[in-house]
């Protein structure tokens, strides 16, 4: 492959490597267990989308291709504006090593470098247009326990005695 192919490529898999939304669906196997194939395989993907197409692929085309691969890949519809700064970089880093200027893929290959072996922090939180609800009917804003002590999640009441129904002396049960 050509030089300009092979510094592309390596740019591309490092910026790749420190996405977050990325970093997540690898780390938690959302791909299933070839997550990280996947991960190399999106790499290769972009880097032929910029080899083959004439003109080269644009800010938006990189990141409906982001985009498309994350939700049909790793089923995750990311609505957290990354793909588009994840495109930016990337149409930059093509224009950047196209000129000659190696400093930018110098610059992700150290940012990902820096995150190697590191496991990202994960919170999961139910977002806005989630089927998770809270029925427990609860609107108003308690304060949480704060002397550590777990909730408690068993009810230990006793049941409440069950009235026992009045039978008649025909075998019917009065209501």
């Amino acid at each position: 492959p050509p030089p300009l192919s092979v510094l592309f490529a390596r740019g591309v898999i490092a910026r790749l490597a420190y996405w977050p939304a990325l970093r997540i669906a690898v780390e938690q196997g959302w791909g299933g267990p070839e997550s990280a194939q996947k991960r190399t395989w999106l790499a290769s993907v972009l880097v032929d989308d910029f080899e083959e197409q004439d003109p080269k692929p644009d800010l938006d085309w990189v990141e409906d291709r982001l985009l498309q691969i994350m939700a049909e890949e790793f089923d995750a519809v990311l609505e957290d504006g990354s793909p588009e700064a994840v495109a930016k970089d990337v149409v930059r880093l093509w224009e950047e090593l196209s000129a000659g200027r190696t400093q930018l893929l110098t610059e992700f290959e150290d940012r990902a470098d820096r995150l190697k072996g590191k496991k990202i922090e994960v919170e999961e939180a139910a977002g806005d247009n989630s089927d998770w609800e809270d029925e427990s009917g609860d609107d108003d804003d308690e304060e949480e326990d704060v002397d550590g002590d777990a909730p408690q999640l068993l009810d230990r009441r006793p049941p409440p005695a069950k009235e026992e129904p009045e039978v008649d002396e025909d075998g019917f049960v009065t209501v």
